[in-house]
């Protein structure tokens, strides 16, 4: 990997949540949600900082507790309505206003996806820099007949998309374990994604992304049994 790139690690968290109350901090088999993330990112040695970016005092304190920066968010970029790339642009801002650090390339790891694992991020992050791409998602493999419905009727955007499947020809869904871009092209395009943006294809563990409670009760159970199989 060409290690001169100097890489920012994100971790955005806000703290208001919809689909689960106060997710970002509600325990999860004993400890915050976010705190699994802000663990796997201090073992990312690839990274030359990593931050939280936050509106919320309790979840600002969670982070100072684990020894993580943490950057506070404005009001207006706490909203439903504010993008992640808003965010992120505001977080390289005062690194290099407040810090004076710039960085070539900006990781991004959302505390909704505590499943994750070191390994996975790190080979994102090594096949992102070591061939020089401009961004990477997490995508993961979906078999499901996928379609519109229509005055009441199915309409499948595959239309001959075998019965069984196992036969059918796999799709793929973005899922939000990790995100990869140039600061370059974010500041240029106000995107993390491209027309050529690199996919990376993570399991279905992996690919969990806690929005609502039925999300959150899997993730105990998986969590669970990842410790269960540990000892």
């Amino acid at each position: 990997m060409n290690t001169s790139s100097r890489i920012l690690g994100v971790i955005p968290a806000r703290g208001g949540s919809k689909g689960v109350l106060q997710k970002n901090i509600r325990p999860l088999n004993g400890k915050p949600l976010i705190s699994y993330t802000i663990e796997l990112s201090l073992h990312l040695s690839e990274l030359n900082e990593c931050v939280v970016s936050t509106d919320d005092e309790i979840i600002k304190q969670v982070a100072e507790e684990s020894k993580i920066r943490v950057i506070d968010r404005p009001r207006e970029l706490a909203a439903d309505t504010a993008s992640t790339e808003s965010v992120l642009l505001h977080v390289l801002d005062v690194y290099s206003n407040k810090y004076q650090e710039n960085f070539d390339y900006i990781v991004v790891l959302e505390p909704t996806s505590p499943l994750r694992t070191l390994a996975t991020v790190r080979d994102c992050i090594e096949n992102t820099v070591s061939n020089n791409r401009v961004s990477l998602m997490t995508v993961r493999e979906i078999r499901e007949n996928v379609g519109q419905i229509q005055e009441g009727n199915f309409h499948p955007i595959c239309v001959d998309a075998p019965r069984r499947r196992q036969d059918r020809t796999p799709l793929y869904t973005e899922c939000g374990v990790v995100y990869i871009c140039k600061v370059s092209h974010l500041r240029t395009t106000g995107s993390l994604l491209t027309n050529k943006t690199t996919a990376y294809v993570v399991n279905e563990t992996e690919s969990i992304d806690i929005n609502t409670e039925e999300d959150f009760r899997l993730a105990e159970y998986l969590v669970r049994l990842q410790k269960k199989d540990d000892t």
